[in-house]
């Protein structure tokens, strides 16, 4: 890899990942912080800040943001997550500078003018509301809630209506400037740019960030338990699942290839036994989710009432057998899919620049991709019945949304993980 870092002065680190044979480049600047750095009374304002970022500066109205940018053809766009906000857009590389000022403005000149939170504010209330029409889509945050409950990183990105309609201006202003700093911001660009002159690029346009934010960090506890929620559905929705690992930790890339065998693709586990072999489901697939200092594995499922009661069963059924038995031939086919989809990556300019934001964000350095791909060839099967056996350890976490009347007792799926 041919990534480079520079710290700027003031805390601000700058990366580039260069691709002489593209001839756009993606730039963006990923700010460590989330929804984990919120407290209660202000859950999703995270989010928020990251809808009105784009509503105005005192150089831009939010009208003259959008034509700017796509005047050159470009893409602007913004996403908030658990431990981070990103802000990027992708242009011809030529128009490089106006996409850092443009970023740099926002993110430091941002008015919030009052009609635009107004504004902003229904959105986000529509965004909110439009969640919960989805049970797909708001099951993971009952599930998320339920196993770190009563601890910011439990909460959902979004926020809730009620908060959302609560937050003043000054609010969200001076979570701003409280969290908004050089030090708490990566810099990064992929693509035909070049290290040294977009180093100079974002020393002139992030010169206004102050070097030092507000620590709000807590740490992660993972508790689990059992979040039910009856609704007239066509399908129960379910999530089940167990303490995971962070980053950091020896058995982040064992969890990752345990989640491809179990339920990563059409040849896993449960795909074959649970949709191809008895129909139970569409859709049914398991997921592992890190965070700086703890993590989450789980499986998710679409049934029928009648079908989820063969479907719990099963699914533990399968966790017990994989602990019981890793074949060489399925561990091989996980560890391909994984170093593929790694590999392909590399591919595009958007996850380039935001792998390398994220590593230093992370790893306080840029992992080499020949790391990443020896790191992944090197779980064996003793790490991964290892690992399973780890997580079995801890208390199952379980949402389910729709008719839940005939899904097993939460101690009886306990009991059959256990």
């Amino acid at each position: 890899m041919s990534a480079q870092v520079t710290t700027l002065a003031n805390g601000l680190r700058v990366a580039t990942d260069p691709m002489s044979t593209v001839e756009t480049a993606s730039i963006g600047a990923w700010v460590a912080v989330g929804t984990r750095h919120e407290q209660p009374e202000i859950n999703g304002i995270s989010h928020l800040l990251e809808h009105l970022a784009f509503k105005g500066t005192h150089r831009r109205s939010a009208l003259a943001i959008a034509e700017e940018i796509e005047a050159v053809g470009g893409h602007l766009n913004a996403y908030t997550s658990r431990e981070n906000t990103a802000y990027f857009a992708k242009v011809l590389k030529e128009d490089v500078p106006l996409a850092v000022d443009i970023i740099s403005d926002i993110l430091q000149h941002a008015t919030m003018e009052p009609e635009e939170l107004e504004r902003e504010r229904a959105v986000v209330i529509q965004e909110i509301h439009q969640s919960h029409d989805t049970p797909d889509d708001i099951i993971f945050d009952h599930f998320q809630e339920t196993a770190f409950p009563d601890q910011a990183i439990g909460r959902p990105v979004l926020g809730e209506a009620k908060l959302i309609e609560s937050l003043p201006r000054e609010a969200v202003l001076e979570y701003m400037k409280g969290q908004y700093s050089a030090s708490k911001i990566v810099v990064a660009a992929a693509g035909n740019v070049d290290h040294d002159t977009f180093v100079k690029l974002a020393e002139a346009a992030f010169c206004d960030l102050p070097e030092h934010g507000v620590s709000t960090d807590e740490p992660v506890v993972y508790r689990g338990g059992e979040y039910r929620e009856a609704r007239e559905l066509e399908q129960v929705h379910v999530v089940i699942g167990l303490e995971g690992v962070s980053y950091n930790d020896p058995d982040y890339y064992p969890m990752s290839v345990l989640s491809t065998l179990l339920g990563g693709g059409m040849s896993s586990r449960l795909f074959q036994e649970v949709r191809e072999k008895r129909g139970l489901v569409y859709s049914i697939y398991s997921f592992a989710s890190s965070f700086e200092d703890g993590g989450i594995f789980g499986v998710y499922a679409g049934t029928g009432r009648d079908e989820v009661v063969e479907l719990m069963p099963v699914i533990c059924d399968e966790v017990h057998k994989l602990i019981d038995h890793v074949g060489e031939e399925e561990l091989s086919r996980a560890r391909a899919q994984l170093k593929a989809s790694t590999l392909m990556t590399l591919e595009s300019t958007a996850s380039r620049s935001e792998q390398v934001a994220r590593q230093l964000q992370i790893f306080d350095r840029i992992v080499p991709i020949e790391e990443v791909i020896e790191n992944i060839e090197n779980v064996d099967a003793a790490a991964i019945k290892r690992l399973a056996a780890r997580m079995m350890k801890s208390a199952p976490t379980l949402a389910a949304i729709g008719r839940t009347d005939k899904l097993e007792d939460f101690e009886a799926i306990v009991a059959r993980l256990n």
